[in-house]
């Protein structure tokens, strides 16, 4: 039993019919009879059943297709993997933020460059809130980023990890002890610093126009890091992703707040498009990502 067979056996099980099969798989009829025959032999059960009319699959040959299918696909991984080894070279070009460089990126970067040390790795740093954007217009290669609510068709997400958003405030000095309504987080009257724009912003604006609440906005900023530092400063509160708050260098001096509107959280993942994955050295870095993956 070979490779061959099992895709002939798997296209007659597709088909049902000993003639369509035949010519699908650019065999006579006489020598496709033989290749099943020689099959159920080894097996030791029959596989179909079959009349002048109708093509079936015993019990054993259904078990012997899932079998087959397993086979075929682990197959078709090792030739993948196999052509992909001797070509994998070039540049590579990777769109992350300083978190994300810092605490989701080293571990696949270190095992890809282990793999693949023909290909010369361009890590590029900056707002997370523009890795999408770089990614659909063929700048970059790949970027870690979080997937927008709506994205365009061609947009492919590998998900890595689920970041909660959190509400932070000063740890102490002005400004510290945000204004509270019914126990709770009183956004009608506490100074913000938002992002200009982004998916928190987004996700806030929704939340604020669901509630009838006009935001005093005191400050806005571009990117995560640059909030939590207005934020340090006592110029209001922000909302940044906890990954993000937990690997700032101002970790210590703001606080989470407690009883804080719970939004959506972000889920975060390798992004590319369809066209980019085409070179090998960004889609040998998508397959590596997705084996390490939990299943």
């Amino acid at each position: 039993m070979n490779i061959h067979e099992l895709d002939n056996f798997l296209t007659l099980t597709e088909l049902l019919h000993f003639g369509k099969t035949s010519r699908a798989c650019n065999l006579s009829p006489s020598a496709l009879t033989r290749s099943i025959q020689r099959m159920e032999e080894e097996v030791g059960q029959p596989l179909f059943i079959r009349d002048n009319r109708t093509v079936a699959l015993t019990p054993a040959g259904t078990r012997f297709q899932a079998y087959a299918r397993q086979v075929r696909q682990e197959w078709q991984n090792l030739q993948e993997n196999l052509q992909e080894a001797p070509v994998v070279s070039g540049p590579l070009s990777i769109y992350a933020s300083i978190t994300a460089v810092y605490s989701l990126l080293p571990k696949l970067l270190e095992s890809y460059r282990a793999a693949w040390p023909e290909v010369q790795i361009e890590l590029r740093t900056g707002a997370a809130e523009q890795a999408v954007e770089q990614v659909l217009t063929g700048e970059i290669d790949l970027a870690v980023a979080a997937l927008p609510d709506h994205h365009a068709p061609q947009l492919q997400f590998l998900p890595l990890a689920e970041i909660p958003l959190v509400f932070i405030s000063p740890r102490q000095g002005i400004n510290s002890e945000p204004p509270v309504k019914c126990g709770r987080l009183d956004l009608s009257r506490t100074p913000l610093v938002l992002p200009h724009r982004g998916l928190s912003r987004r996700r806030l604006d929704e939340w604020l126009k669901k509630q009838n609440i006009t935001p005093v906005i005191t400050s806005e900023v571009s990117g995560n890091e640059a909030l939590i530092a207005m934020v340090r400063l006592g110029c209001g509160i922000g909302i940044v992703p906890e990954l993000v708050l937990e690997r700032s260098p101002f970790f210590d001096d703001v606080q989470m707040i407690e009883r804080a509107p719970v939004l959506t959280p972000y889920e975060v993942g390798l992004c590319a498009t369809r066209r980019s994955l085409r070179r090998p050295a960004a889609r040998a870095f998508w397959r590596q990502t997705e084996r390490k993956l939990p299943v």
